[in-house]
Formats: structure tokens, C-alpha cells, sequence
């Protein structure tokens, strides 16, 4: 009988040096781009590493995917600029708590299941957008300010930020040709600090973009008044904050299953997401989800369990506390080139491989979500109009592909075997399969092979069912599912149904959401 909470797998060996290296290699990942994401959105900078630290530590003891990296993320921050700056940021923590209370009731009523739902085509969009979103924002790090206006970098500034950066993804594609003994994300910024250090190059550093000291995360009440009218303001942002972060964090997971040959229990990974932004909200952090770069690199790095994560939150919180001196100075070029290695791992590359193989309507799907995922930066969005897509162009398939093989038994019945799904979709060539004026008195029609999925299926069997009754004659159906049989009406005295042969449909269980 397994425990009630078990936080940690402990029959299974960890390697603790590439935990603690992975943690280590994260961190310094995670401590720019949760400063930039801040920052864009308007906050201040200490609130995108509080969220990071709280994030990554809670999903990392809590959440249901061992190796998987939460943070500070820029998808769900970018829900929030809009009431950043009409409201403020008392209401922008509301709305993260509020946001992370609707994540749980998701994981408690065991809804994570439905990421199932999502089709291949989708997974390659998503990824490969993310992977162009996480590219471009590393372009950006070639631009300064100059007198309060974005510029790109020119002259001599431009050819040290470009020459670090392609040292750092010389190391990082080279090193691991010599050892593997640690992780060469890690190695490349710390070649490159040294550099930028012992020769005093003058380059863009983290300092560069916000300070990063501070103290503990304070506790703190969002200031807002306990009216139906403040719900009514963050109500839309707490949904949308909570719907992004629950996609990418369910698809991350997904990702990390395909990696790693493991499954993962997103039910238990909404709830530690809806915890982690529900202490966000009363600790002063800006909220987040998964981050699928970081977690990209600590997959590369060899994690594997949860040590990583929690090394690289508490590496966040003693940098806030004591570090701040010293990581302010990495060179932001060493981050730049460590991440844009990351959006190239990110990207699906066999999906150019596969293009001309696979279906037009998947290869469509699949660059609207990409294109959405790039262009809105919205990937529920995103991620939602190509299931739906996916979802309409498999019922048409679907509901081609319904057949009856026809013949008459020696004793005068006629028989309909169905192949097929009777749905919504199928209902019209469903019925125009029946010759109902010229049938025998007596008909079989058998399901043995197909499937009553909907209420419209269950319509059309009452009304054939109606049509032979006029006629005078008497339709048998076989094999019909339970749920059908409680469904027909108009059944008790012209349908006779083979209860010993009828199956019982098995449905997946949430055992292992």
C-alpha cells in the first residue's frame, strides 16, 4: 500500500553531484529571464525572483513531475501587464491567488487528465513556437538604452556581446565530446564570467538589467477591498493566468514524459502549481508555471529527480540574500548563449523531417499553433484553437468512415454490421444506410464493431427504431453498451437487445493522472 504523501521516491539511486550542478546551472538561468519578465510586465524586480524561488520550490517537493522546473514565467506574467497598469499591484497578488485557488480545484476534481486531449500536431506547434519566443527574446539582449530609447548594440560592444555568445555555444556543444562529468551550460558561464572578469571587458552584465539583492519574501495581505466588484476585475485574469499556466505546465509535463520514458501525474502537479501561486499571492511574487527552457536544461544536464529543483530555488534565495554581488556581474552574454542552445534542443527538428508524411490538416495544425504561440504569446490560446481544429477534422474523418455490411441469413433476417463511430458527425450516413420500406419484417443490426458515442447517435437509433415500428416491423440491436441502453427510449417493445453479449466499456481511470 503506497503512503498518502510521498514527496520523495527514495528507492530510486540519485546522482547528487549532477543534482546539485543541474540546481546550480538553472539558477542562473532562471535569475535573468524571471528579472526581464518582471520588469516587462511592470513589477518590480525582486517580485519575478520571489516567484521563482517560491515556484520552483514548492513544485519541486510538491509537484507531480520529478526534473520538471517552475518559475517566474513570462506567459503567465504577460496575462497580468493589463491589470498591472490599471489597477496596481495589490490587485495583480489577488488575482495570483486567486489564480492558484482555481489550479487546485483543477488537480482536486482531477481535470489534468484532459491534457490527454491534446493532439501530436499541437505538442509540435507549442514546442517550436516556445522555441522561436525563447530565441527571439534573447535577441533582444542586443539592444541598450541610450537616452531613454532602445537601440541595437554597434561597433566594438556588438562584437564582444556576439563573440561571448558564440563562446559560450562553442563550450556548450563541445565540451560534452570530452566529459560529461558536468554540466557544460554551467561550465560555458563560468568560462566566460572568468573572461569578462580577468581581462575587464566592458559588457552587458545582469547588474545591467535590475539589482537582484533583497530579503526574505515578505508576507503580505493584498490591499484590496473584499468587494463583488474587485472579483469582478480579477476574476478574467485569475482564469486566463490560471488556464496559460496550467497549459504549458501540463504540456511541459508531457514533454518531460517523452524525454525521460516516465510518466508524470498532472493532477498532482495543478495542485502544487495552484499552491505555489497561492503563496505567491500573499508573498509577493508575481506568480508563474513550468518554464520548458529551464527545464530543458536541467533535463540536459542529466536531473532526473527533485534535488535539482530545489537546489536551484534555494540557489535563487541565497543569491537574493548574499550572492547579489556576485551574480550581478555574469555576463549577460553567457545567459544569452546558454538559452539560445536551449530554444535549438526546444525546437522539434524531426517535424521537418516528417512533413511530407504526415496529413495536410496536421501540418496546418501545427504551424497555426506555432504561428499563434509566436505572434500572441498566448499559448492557451493557442494550444485551444488547434484542439479545436484537431477536434472538428477528426470528427469529419470520422464520420466518413462509417460502413454496414448487408446480408440476409437463411432464415429471412436481415443483418446490418456496423464499422464505425455512430455520432454526430456520422449520424446522416448512418441513416441513409437502412432501406426501410424494403427490409424483411424482422432486422438485426449489430455493433459489435462500432460505438454509440453521443446523444445524436442515440437520437437517430430512436428514430430508425420508430420508422420500423411504423412499418410494422421489429428491429433487434445487438451489443449495445449499458450507457446506451439506458439512453433509448421508445425501446421496450420493438427492440430486442442481446443483454448476455453486450460489452462493458472500459473507461481510463484518473489512477494515474
Amino acid at each position: 500500500m503506497q503512503p498518502l504523501l510521498r514527496l520523495f521516491d527514495f528507492s530510486k539511486k540519485v546522482d547528487y553531484k549532477i543534482e546539485v550542478l543541474a540546481g546550480l546551472t538553472v539558477a542562473m538561468t532562471m535569475i535573468p529571464e524571471s528579472l526581464s519578465f518582471a520588469i516587462i510586465a511592470g513589477f518590480p524586480p525582486l517580485v519575478g525572483l520571489y516567484a521563482a524561488f517560491i515556484m520552483g520550490l514548492v513544485t519541486a517537493i510538491f509537484g507531480g513531475r520529478p526534473g520538471m522546473i517552475s518559475g517566474g514565467a513570462g506567459a503567465t506574467a504577460v496575462v497580468l501587464i493589463a491589470l498591472m497598469q490599471s489597477h496596481g499591484l495589490e490587485y495583480v497578488f489577488a488575482a495570483v491567488a486567486l489564480a492558484g485557488v482555481l489550479q487546485i480545484i483543477v488537480g482536486v476534481f482531477k481535470l489534468g487528465k484532459f491534457i490527454r486531449l491534446v493532439p501530436q500536431p499541437v505538442m509540435y506547434g507549442f514546442v517550436n513556437g516556445l522555441a522561436v519566443i525563447i530565441f527571439m527574446s534573447q535577441i533582444e539582449q542586443f539592444k541598450t538604452v541610450v537616452n531613454g530609447e532602445s537601440s541595437w548594440l554597434s561597433g566594438s560592444a556588438l562584437y564582444i556581446m556576439a563573440g561571448l555568445v558564440a563562446l559560450t555555444i562553442a563550450i556548450i556543444v563541445l565540451l560534452p565530446r570530452l566529459t560529461k562529468a558536468v554540466p557544460p551550460s554551467l561550465v560555458a558561464i563560468i568560462v566566460v564570467f572568468c573572461i569578462v572578469l580577468g581581462f575587464d571587458i566592458d559588457t552587458k552584465m545582469v547588474k545591467d538589467i535590475a539589482a537582484v539583492s533583497g530579503g526574505l519574501p515578505p508576507f503580505h495581505v493584498p490591499e484590496v477591498p473584499l468587494t463583488l466588484e474587485m472579483l469582478q476585475v480579477i476574476f478574467p485574469y485569475a482564469l486566463i493566468m490560471a488556464g496559460v499556466g496550467l497549459t504549458e505546465s501540463l504540456l511541459t509535463l508531457n514533454l518531460v514524459d517523452e524525454i525521460t520514458g516516465t510518466r508524470g501525474h498532472g493532477n498532482r502537479e495543478s495542485i502544487a502549481q495552484g499552491s505555489a501561486n497561492l503563496l505567491n499571492g500573499f508573498f509577493f511574487g508575481m506568480g508563474g508555471c513550468a518554464m520548458i527552457a529551464q527545464t530543458l536544461v536541467n533535463l540536459s544536464a542529466g536531473a532526473r529527480a527533485r534535488l535539482a529543483g530545489i537546489v536551484a530555488a534555494v540557489t535563487i534565495l541565497v543569491i537574493i540574500l548574499v550572492g547579489a554581488p556576485i551574480i550581478e556581474l555574469v555576463p549577460m552574454a553567457a545567459l544569452v548563449g546558454v538559452m539560445i542552445m536551449v530554444a535549438v534542443g526546444t525546437f522539434e527538428w524531426i517535424s521537418f523531417r516528417i512533413i511530407n508524411k504526415m496529413p495536410k490538416h496536421d501540418v496546418f495544425v501545427g504551424i497555426l499553433v506555432a504561428a499563434i504561440t509566436i505572434w500572441l504569446h498566448n499559448l492557451a490560446l493557442a494550444v485551444l484553437i488547434g484542439v479545436i481544429i484537431a477536434a472538428l477534422v477528426f470528427a469529419w474523418e470520422s464520420a466518413k468512415r462509417i460502413r454496414a455490411r448487408k446480408y440476409t441469413d437463411a432464415n429471412g433476417v436481415k443483418h446490418y454490421e456496423l464499422y464505425g463511430p455512430l455520432f454526430f458527425g456520422s449520424v446522416a450516413v448512418f441513416t441513409e444506410k437502412f432501406d426501410v420500406l424494403n427490409d424483411p419484417n424482422e432486422v438485426i443490426i449489430d455493433f459489435k464493431e462500432s460505438r454509440v458515442v453521443d446523444m445524436s447517435g442515440i437520437d437517430a437509433l430512436n428514430k430508425l427504431t420508430e420508422r420500423y415500428a411504423k412499418a410494422g416491423k421489429t428491429l433487434h440491436l445487438k451489443h449495445l453498451s449499458p450507457d446506451c441502453l439506458v439512453l433509448l427510449k421508445n425501446a421496450d417493445k420493438v427492440i430486442d437487445v442481446n443483454i448476455v453479449e453486450d460489452p462493458n466499456y472500459a473507461v481510463v481511470t484518473d489512477k494515474l493522472a
